[in-house]
């Protein structure tokens, strides 16, 4: 009688992998299709491009909310952003560059509003494979990205409201709440 034994590699899971390593993984055409047909499932849904942008910004929403903790929990070993910029830079580069291999093209701050900054994206991903139709004119798929910002600064400890423009290809204007300069101007006095 003969006895084997294996030693078991423990299985790790795709939730284990660390977000860095995973670039690629998704093809460009199937986000394409499936961003598009997220765009039609709202679109079936409601009745005017604002009930549409509205829906899609709280679908971003809730994407973002759950980047929240792949970011700060995987990534930066529970760390998070407690300084106005440090936290834009990261929305800039980080996680941009997580969700669509490269870092928003401009972060630029408002002159005549402390509380408003610009994140500006030239040839947004979510946009280019969208056709709006002639009687939608006014609609931007961007809007879904700026749900994701708008609920990852929100559950960071930075309340904004977020929007997506069409300027110099899209802006996401963040206009944060006086909460948000008021403590950043208090750790700047440290």
């Amino acid at each position: 009688m003969s006895m084997t034994i294996s030693a078991v590699r423990p299985r790790t899971s795709i939730l284990d992998k660390s977000l860095s390593r995973g670039r690629g993984e998704v093809s460009l055409s199937c986000y394409a299709l499936l961003f598009s047909e997220l765009v039609q499932y709202c679109q079936n849904r409601v009745y005017t491009v604002p009930e549409l942008q509205n829906k899609l910004a709280e679908m971003g929403q809730e994407v973002g909310v759950k980047l929240i903790d792949l970011f700060f929990v995987r990534e930066k070993n529970c760390k998070r952003e407690i300084k106005l910029l440090n936290m834009l830079l990261f929305v800039k580069s980080t996680m941009w560059k997580s969700l669509f291999g490269k870092e928003a093209d401009k972060l630029e701050h408002a002159n005549d509003d402390e509380r408003t900054y610009y994140i500006i994206e030239k040839d947004p991903l979510v946009n280019r494979f969208i056709s709006v139709p002639k009687d939608k004119g006014s609609l931007n798929c961007s809007i879904f990205t700026a749900g994701i910002i708008e609920a990852v600064l929100n559950g960071c400890g930075f309340p904004a409201k977020v929007t997506a423009h069409w300027h110099k290809g899209t802006t996401y204007m963040v206009k944060f709440d006086d909460s948000v300069i008021t403590r950043d101007k208090q750790l700047e006095e440290r």
